[in-house]
């Protein structure tokens, strides 16, 4: 029921920060920008983002797929990867080892050096950076042959976002509502080391995580991890949306055939990039907030 990945929402700090982090280290570009209104705000049922600062940023190779940033408005703010809900956000890159070199002296801290994801000359390369709002980025080349999933490739040196990962605390949940509920087929969950979720929860880098993965037809994939028993909700302020990684956007092609509940019902948007197309927010298993927007 869901087609494609349109929109990833994250709360800030600054503005400003992110988009020269971004424009000057990753080549992404600004498409829109002005504050939130009411109407969206209500969309949300998030009154406290009424007029708080957003852009809307895309990559240099044009591809529709955007990151939101938005003023977080207060100062409320979470630790990447301890908590459920979406905690990071995958790119399409060419070369994560020259791009490594390039972010050393950056805003992007690197918290997982370039790796294989599995042995082979084509296997899938990545590494993992923590950005100026304390997001995470897995940024990743992907050569065609060497993926099971049909997921493209980059097309420009930092390209589009193709994964979202969600933590919750049970894979059983998260298959259920992504698989039944949604639509899309989900792999069996097998027990995989993720370095990065070990290291934010002080956890021996040996530690396993059950994890699979929700399938588009093509070009994208939602991550689902079991997240470990020491992290738990995620705490949101009266009428903001979630700290961090705050929301993420998906299209259908009929809103009503989706039996979800929604934080407000579903209407029309003329902002960009609704674009007049009718959305509505739902809240998944692990507390993360899906925006849905009908084709």
């Amino acid at each position: 029921m869901l087609k494609t990945i349109v929109i990833v929402t994250h709360l800030v700090p600054s503005i400003l920060a992110i988009e020269n982090a971004y424009i000057e280290h990753l080549g992404y570009q600004s498409v829109d920008r002005g504050r939130i209104s009411g109407e969206l705000a209500d969309l949300w049922n998030a009154p406290a983002m009424t007029g708080q600062d957003f852009l809307i940023m895309k990559p240099a190779s044009n591809a529709e797929v955007f990151l939101r940033f938005v003023k977080s408005p207060g100062s409320a703010s979470v630790a990447p990867m301890t908590t459920y809900g979406w905690n990071a956000t995958e790119l399409l890159v060419t070369d994560p080892d020259s791009l490594a070199d390039r972010l050393a002296s950056s805003p992007f801290t690197i918290i997982g050096p370039p790796a294989d994801l599995y042995p082979g000359k084509d296997a899938p390369r990545a590494m993992q950076v923590q950005g100026p709002a304390d997001e995470v980025l897995y940024l990743t080349r992907i050569i065609p042959a060497g993926t099971r999933f049909p997921l493209g490739h980059a097309e420009s040196t930092v390209d589009r976002v193709f994964i979202v990962v969600v933590g919750g605390p049970s894979m059983e949940g998260l298959a259920a509502f992504y698989g039944d509920r949604l639509g899309l087929p989900v792999t069996e969950p097998s027990a995989y080391k993720i370095s990065v979720l070990s290291k934010a929860n002080q956890l021996p880098k040996e530690t396993t995580y059950p994890l699979a993965v929700a399938q588009f037809t093509e070009k994208f994939l939602v991550e689902l991890d079991e997240y470990p028993e020491i992290t738990g909700p995620r705490p949101i302020p009266d009428g903001t949306l979630p700290p961090g990684m705050a929301m993420v956007s998906f299209d259908t092609d009929d809103l009503d055939k989706l039996d979800l509940a929604w934080r407000s019902p579903p209407r029309s948007l003329d902002d960009f990039p609704y674009n007049g197309r009718r959305t509505a927010v739902t809240v998944g298993p692990a507390g993360e907030w899906l925006e849905i927007i009908e084709n």
